[in-house]
């Protein structure tokens, strides 16, 4: 049974850094692409970034671009998102997903390609 577990969520202020973790039990880590996701509340749940199974390769959406970096420690079998510059808009779950499948770098955006979801993590930011 594959777990995730999100961890490092709070409240902050505007300009404020954040950096959340996401650990992995009960699989092989390094056999998942992992990504993160967030939802605000009302809106749909969407990609903040990804990274490939060595590491190597990150994605990320263009609000958060510059901004937040992802990064994986396979011995540690977790995942991160470091969040610098916060804005009030950034306010949401955050949820760390992984997906054991090939991806495209247009297939990282996509929920529905992540079979492995975390229960999430709240981030509010303060103006």
């Amino acid at each position: 049974q594959v777990q995730l577990v999100e961890s490092g969520g709070r409240l902050v202020q505007a300009g404020d850094s954040l950096r959340l973790s996401c650990t992995v039990s009960g699989g092989s880590f390094s056999m998942y692409a992992m990504g993160w996701f967030r939802q605000a509340p009302g809106k749909e749940r969407e990609f903040v970034g990804g990274i490939s199974r060595s590491g190597g390769t990150e994605y990320y959406a263009d609000s958060v671009k510059g901004r937040f970096t992802i990064s994986r420690d396979n011995a540690q079998k977790a995942v991160y998102l470091q969040m610098n510059s916060l804005k009030p808009e950034d306010t949401a779950v955050y949820y760390c997903a992984g997906s054991l499948q090939f991806l495209s770098s247009r297939a990282y955006l996509a929920s529905a390609e992540y079979g492995y979801w975390g229960q999430g993590t709240q981030v509010t930011v303060s103006s």
